[in-house]
């Protein structure tokens, strides 16, 4: 008489049975086993997957922002990669273990190709899964390595030491941080940064203040000791030039002409307009900027197509082209309307267009961009799109922070996120910010007041009227990127 091969207890089951045991082995692996008769190995697998779970939720519980810094140092990416692969393998093989012991020695073929299409599917639905993360894990890797270089290797004329890498905001009350758009399309001799923005942060509340500086400032002043200060001791300008030719003397140039004609003269940099910028634009700010954060334009629509667009109040048509000093007027505008979702190319000229607007118009939308792109980057999306956004990221971002600071800078951005963004508003016409000599220490003075002022939403008064200048030395980024279709909008 022929013997069983089958765990003494066990009895053939229906295929319903056996689908629903095997789906309950996935669920929870070791289940299955126990169910199967293999009860030493499914208690095993079944404790061990217990301890796994729990060991997940005490770290995300008590130590999320530890995880989240280990997000962003590449060798524990790359751990993070394997684990999640060998688990996923594990988990599989587990599956596939339990529904062998839970099937009959004996079954119909229909019942055979049932069940095993059902663990296929249900194996399919790991391994997808895992794969993405994996792929989101290397590509975060990539990203991190790609655009935080290591302090020793990488070069800068500006950047400060860094004495305690655990805690480097100790000794230092704020982190000011220097934003650079960079117009360099192509057919464009040079690069021109339209785009400069101080966001100075307050390492123990996460409030950041946000500082547009115009990008037709001139005579930028440099600090005594660079030297660069021998070369413009009052600012980098030239008297008795027409418009045209005091463009090339404006902020907007500097990037580009001040290396051009003293390659070098700061000392070893990869990026000798960057620092030339954090020099000038730290003085006419009166703060010491740290590091720089460079976005390449060009690639600015990949990053937002990547995040599935933005969404924004449009207050005013936005030229997408045109030429204001020539009056080449654009062949398409941006409508006004609240939330509108825009994709790259749209997103880009939001946040650049200039025909028919001065710059304090093209400043807030700029500030209003980035808090759109902040809003778009929801869990949802980084989970699902996180290898476009970082392969984007590769190609837009360039910068002085280094990966040792990266963990520290993480634990930052959760207060950021947690506190207020404010605008530093600027008294345009009393600051002579229009004019060819602009009162830096009136800008310093500004800037100071702002900084030791904490910001209040409910206490900023609500503009009535067009106008330039609003009441109150900071803003909140939400309210001047409401929507307002009257033309009310804060400047």
């Amino acid at each position: 008489m022929a013997t069983s091969s089958r765990p003494v207890g066990t009895r053939p089951r229906s295929v319903p049975n056996l689908l629903g045991l095997t789906l309950l082995g996935a669920l929870l692996p070791g289940a299955g086993l126990i169910a199967g008769g293999r009860r030493i190995i499914g208690a095993f697998v079944l404790t061990l997957t217990l301890g796994l779970i729990g060991l997940g939720v005490y770290v995300g519980l008590t130590r999320r922002d530890e995880v989240l810094a280990a997000a962003v140092v590449p060798s524990r990416l790359l751990a993070m990669s394997v684990t999640i692969a060998a688990l996923a393998f594990l988990w599989i093989v587990v599956i596939i273990a339990s529904y062998r012991s839970l099937r009959p020695a004996s079954g119909g073929a229909r019942g055979r190709v049932v069940g095993a299409m059902f663990v296929g599917v249900v194996c399919f639905a790991i391994a997808a899964p895992a794969a993405l993360g994996v792929q989101s894990v290397l590509a975060q890797r990539a990203l991190v390595q790609g655009v935080f270089v290591a302090q020793e290797e990488s070069k800068s004329a500006t950047r400060p030491s860094i004495a305690n890498v655990k805690d480097p905001w100790e000794d230092k009350p704020r982190l000011n941080l220097l934003l650079l758009g960079g117009d360099d399309e192509p057919g464009r001799p040079g690069v021109r940064t339209d785009t400069v923005i101080v966001a100075s942060i307050d390492t123990r509340t996460g409030n950041t203040a946000l500082i547009s500086m115009p990008r037709q400032l001139t005579f930028m002043p440099f600090p005594k000791d660079s030297p660069l200060h021998r070369f413009y001791p009052d600012g980098f300008g030239k008297e008795g030039l027409s418009l045209e030719g005091r463009l090339e003397w404006m902020l907007t140039a500097m990037y580009q002409n001040i290396p051009d004609a003293h390659p070098g003269i700061l000392g070893p940099s990869d990026n000798e307009g960057a620092d030339v910028l954090k020099q000038s634009v730290g003085e006419a700010t009166g703060l010491k900027l740290d590091y720089y954060l460079q976005v390449n334009l060009t690639g600015f629509p990949e990053l937002v197509n990547a995040l599935g667009g933005i969404t924004v109040n449009v207050n005013e048509r936005v030229a997408m082209g045109g030429i204001s000093s020539a009056h080449i007027p654009p062949k398409e505008w941006i409508e006004p309307g609240p939330r509108q979702h825009l994709d790259g190319r749209h997103a880009l000229w939001f946040a650049r267009g200039r025909y028919g607007a001065d710059d304090d118009q093209r400043q807030i939308r700029q500030r209003c961009t980035i808090k759109a792109m902040v809003d778009a980057a929801d869990p949802t999306t980084l989970a699902t799109k996180y290898k476009a956004i970082a392969t984007a990221g590769q190609h837009l971002l360039r910068t002085d922070i280094p990966q040792e600071l990266l963990p520290a800078l993480v634990e930052l951005a959760l207060r950021v996120k947690s506190g207020t963004v404010s605008n530093v508003n600027f008294d345009v016409s009393r600051l002579k910010m229009k004019y060819l000599h602009p009162d830096y220490d009136g800008m310093r003075e500004t800037i100071q007041k702002a900084l030791e002022e904490p910001a209040d939403p409910a206490s900023t008064p609500k503009p009535s009227g067009k106008t330039t200048n609003p009441p109150g030395p900071t803003q909140n980024l939400a309210d001047a990127c409401a929507y307002q279709p009257n033309g009310d909008q804060p400047n």
